[in-house]
């Protein structure tokens, strides 16, 4: 065991390794971005495309060099999922409680297989074959648990974490706890006080985006509905359908926006 955690170390700490995870780290901010302007979008009104990272893919393929761009994206994202694997098997040892560390790792393995899933949707579109609806496959999902013995409790179990992970993002945000993965003291004062402010704006834009798909997700439990399940698309649209909807959305678009400038200086700046 020590032998493999020494050999995953080394790779993790490759220089190689080191700038493609980063430079995959753009990539992602970059469709956090993207988000935060299709989520512009459904604030005016025109919600042409997927409100989601795959809507995000769909902006991309539009473009010109479209196909080029999807591959590249999709092995920048590919590297982000190699990195925060590492991350997630010995990465964050400059955190000293064990539990904390754990969560941490976790978070890495969570972030890993997001990076994986959005590659291989971008291989998709690059192909011509798009990646999927996610609001759809969610109904799908859904239903299915709904049909199995005490599914809706499996169902409003997953609504529960779901917010319980909103919680945690958006506390991550308030307190501003994600500088502890940070090399803050490297920056300019100005570069310093703009990444904590991204930061803080991006984290919990994101944790109300959570929050409202762990919303959607537990009334779908209580009325065992899956119609009323869905993803970030089907809780944005919503959300826009509510007196106070056009607010929050809007909010959310800066979070998600802050969110991917943050990438972008996590990307120079982790540990």
């Amino acid at each position: 065991m020590g032998r493999a955690q020494s050999a995953a170390r080394e790779v993790n700490e490759n220089p190689v390794v080191q700038i493609a995870g980063r430079v995959g780290m753009v990539f992602y901010g970059i469709l956090y971005v993207l988000l935060a302007f299709i989520t512009a979008q459904v604030v005016m009104g025109d919600s042409g495309e997927q409100a989601d990272q795959k809507g995000a893919l769909g902006q991309i393929a539009e473009t010109s060099y479209g196909p080029f761009l999807l591959w590249v994206t999709a092995i920048g994202l590919f590297a982000f999922a190699l990195w925060q694997l590492l991350e997630a098997a010995i990465g964050y040892t400059w955190i000293g409680k064990e539990r904390k560390r754990l969560g941490k790792r976790v978070g890495a393995a969570s972030r890993a297989v997001t990076g994986v899933l959005l590659a291989l949707a971008a291989i998709k579109y690059a192909a011509g074959s798009g990646g999927g609806d996610s609001g759809a496959q969610q109904k799908e999902l859904t239903a299915v648990v709904l049909g199995w013995p005490g599914g809706q409790f499996l169902v409003g179990a997953v609504a529960l974490g779901v917010l319980v992970i909103a919680f945690v993002v958006i506390r991550k945000g308030v307190k501003k706890s994600f500088e502890e993965d940070l090399n803050m003291g490297e920056l300019p004062n100005g570069t310093r006080k703009f990444v904590e402010r991204t930061g803080r704006i991006g984290w919990i834009g994101k944790g109300l985006a959570y929050a409202i798909i762990g919303l959607l997700v537990g009334i779908a439990a209580v009325n065992a509905d899956p119609e009323k399940s869905g993803g970030l698309d089907k809780a944005l649209h919503t959300l826009a359908a509510e007196p106070y909807g056009v607010f929050l959305l809007a909010v959310i678009a800066l979070g998600f926006f802050g969110f991917g400038i943050y990438c972008f200086a996590a990307a120079r700046s982790h540990k």
